[in-house]
């Protein structure tokens, strides 16, 4: 499946500052610079403003212009081509119109005109995350004009993995991307750009527990490394 991304338009949509990151950073490197693909990354919210009891983007004024810096420094870590920024409130996607969050998804895709797009698992336990799969399932409706045919979801490491256990909507890949190491070297890189982010082990957003995820998903297929993935839709 991966040779069918070959030379594509990739719009990868995501919540927050560092999920570009943590769903897919070694997989956007492969893509990248294996397979020539161009790719756009959106982020929707601001990624940082919950940490108060108020929605204040004030108060965050100079945190928030250190994250727009560290979203750069990310972004050259890896390689991707562009990259749009939004502010919706963090962990308050609920809060705002999912009619708002669809119109930006749209514009982007009608301006960068991709054919696949990447974002969250659906199930994730992160309320932005969730909202962020609707708004992209909403933008690429099936219809005969649509030019998205691939639609994969990835999961977030401390977000997906933090669903109850009854709960049915569990991340179950079905499609799995080998990366190498010098790959999971550039998204930890990105992903230690991250000032407000970043995490000592055994938290899953560490160095080193990022990298036992990608070997324990690369144990799963018989690789050294691997991302996995839940493939959403695929029209050929």
């Amino acid at each position: 499946m991966l040779e069918s991304l070959r030379n594509k338009k990739i719009l990868v949509v995501v919540a927050h500052p560092d999920d570009e990151l943590l769903g897919l950073g070694a997989t956007m490197y492969k893509l990248i610079n294996e397979y020539s693909c161009k790719v756009r990354v959106v982020i929707l919210g601001e990624g940082i403003t919950s940490r108060s009891e108020i929605h204040d983007q004030l108060k965050w004024k100079r945190e928030l212009e250190i994250h727009r810096e560290n979203i750069l420094s990310a972004q050259r870590a890896i390689g991707y081509d562009s990259v749009g920024i939004y502010d919706f409130p963090d962990n308050r996607f609920d809060t705002v119109a999912l009619l708002d969050i669809i119109k930006v998804v749209e514009k982007e895709k009608d301006r960068f005109d991709p054919g696949v797009v990447f974002t969250h698992h659906g199930g994730d336990v992160n309320v932005d995350h969730q909202k962020t799969f609707e708004a992209v399932i909403t933008s690429c409706r099936p219809l005969a004009s649509e030019r998205v045919k691939t639609i994969i979801a990835f999961e977030t490491p401390s977000g997906t993995e933090w669903r109850a256990a009854t709960d049915p909507r569990h991340f179950i890949p079905n499609f799995f991307v080998e990366v190498s190491e010098e790959g999971i070297e550039a998204k930890i890189k990105g992903m230690e750009s991250y000032e407000f982010e970043r995490r000592k082990f055994p938290h899953p957003r560490s160095p080193k527990a990022l990298k036992i995820q990608a070997q324990r998903w690369g144990i799963v297929v018989g690789a050294s490394y691997a991302e996995a993935f839940s493939v959403v839709r695929i029209l050929n």
